[in-house]
């Protein structure tokens, strides 16, 4: 079993930006996928940002250019830097991992809000 935990929402200008930061309760060691997924009011979740163990990452095209996914395996930590924020960003954040081994494993955080004010 694996917990995550998010830390880094808040509220923010249009324009502005925010970290995101997303830490697993132990290492991984099987082949993995960490991201970031979204919920806005009313609507589905949807995938953000997401990066392979091997390094391999793929962003939503709304966000392409605007957020990056670094992530650190020695920490068991993935972030989200979100820059140029608009007020379409705003929604509930949740970072999930993804472990690859005998079968595929789903985790999630509990979700952090981010609200962009315009």
């Amino acid at each position: 079993q694996v917990q995550l935990v998010e830390s880094g929402g808040g509220l923010v200008q249009a324009g502005g930006s925010l970290r995101l930061s997303c830490v697993a309760s132990r290492s991984i060691f099987s082949i993995n996928t960490m991201g970031w997924y979204r919920q806005a009011p009313g609507k589905q979740r949807e995938l953000v940002a997401r990066i392979s163990s091997g390094g391999t990452r793929d962003y939503a095209d709304t966000v392409k250019g605007r957020f990056t996914i670094p992530r650190d395996n020695a920490k068991n930590t993935v972030h989200l830097q979100m820059n140029s924020l608009t007020p379409e960003d705003t929604a509930v954040y949740y970072c999930n991992l993804r472990i690859y081994d005998s079968t595929m494993n789903n985790y999630w955080g509990p979700g952090t809000q981010v609200t962009v004010s315009s």
